[in-house]
């Protein structure tokens, strides 16, 4: 699933392409990409046509763009949710899920493989969606308290990377970096979130908003095609993993082979010998 720094990728790809736009109209191909929308695919596309794009908005893992009529468009990528910006008369994509039309001619195109991702129009509630009000602010957010955030994760006895992926605690978090962040803390992941010392809680959210800093200066992780940017070109923080998806390798610290355990039904990579 994209996670933060791909969220906002694409985000500010769509912003810088449309925010001033006007749409003409909106064409839905699959009745699981407006699933909550609840009037149904007709009243979805009659509610958007005519309305501008006055800018954009991320928290975590979704990203929104605002309307001239005071509501937001809620675009959740899913697991393979993808936003093309089109300007040509290319073929229709196979998985292409919603095309939204501009007056300009150029089109935003929702592709969505697995049709996990969704649209959804939402009433702000100040700068940020209603339906997101369960979402807590990510680390980039002026919301973000990270004395607060690491008092709550020291009174967590979960696992430290169940908690890491909990979006209802901190947003934006997922396997990629929950392992990036807890390797370089030289913390295991199976630790409690109530074993830890401030310390340390502080120094494991210090070392989240650096990975996710870090991907997003470079377009986020993309192993196959399934994400892109909204120009349909791929992130490079592949490169730079030091231990997620490299179960068998050297850990890139002490040398030792990066193991693959199962916490929470997640997949968690880390050194043996780095994070006791």
């Amino acid at each position: 699933m994209p996670e933060l720094p791909e969220v906002e990728t694409v985000r500010r790809g769509v912003d810088a392409a449309f925010r001033g736009g006007r749409i003409s109209a909106v064409e839905v191909y699959n009745p699981r990409t407006v699933r909550r929308h609840v009037p149904g695919i007709a009243d979805f596309q009659r509610s958007l046509a005519g309305l501008q794009v006055t800018g954009s908005g991320r928290r975590g893992k979704f990203m929104w763009l605002g309307l001239d009529d005071g509501r937001a468009l809620i675009c959740h990528l899913g697991m393979s949710g993808q936003l093309h910006v089109v300007t040509d008369g290319r073929e229709a994509h196979r998985h292409l899920r919603g095309r939204m039309r501009f007056t300009d001619d150029r089109e935003l195109w929702f592709i969505d493989q697995r049709t996990f991702g969704y649209w959804e129009l939402a009433d702000l509630d100040g700068a940020v969606p209603k339906t997101m009000g369960h979402i807590a602010p990510d680390v980039f957010e002026p919301e973000f308290d990270a004395a607060l955030s690491a008092t709550r994760l020291l009174r967590r006895r979960i696992e430290v990377k169940k908690a890491l992926l909990d979006q209802g605690w901190i947003s934006g978090v997922g396997n990629i970096y929950a392992d990036e962040a807890l390797w370089r803390s030289r913390l295991r992941g199976r630790r409690s979130g109530d074993s830890l010392s401030r310390r340390k809680a502080l120094e494991l959210l210090g070392h989240v908003k650096d990975v996710l800093t870090e991907s997003l200066a470079v377009g986020g992780t993309s192993f196959d095609e399934l994400y892109v940017d909204a120009r349909g070109e791929a992130g490079y923080f592949a490169r730079e993993l030091a231990v997620y998806g490299r179960a068998g390798q050297p850990c890139k610290r002490c040398g030792t082979a990066i193991l693959r355990e199962v916490i929470g039904d997640r997949s968690a990579h880390y050194c043996p010998k780095c994070q006791r």
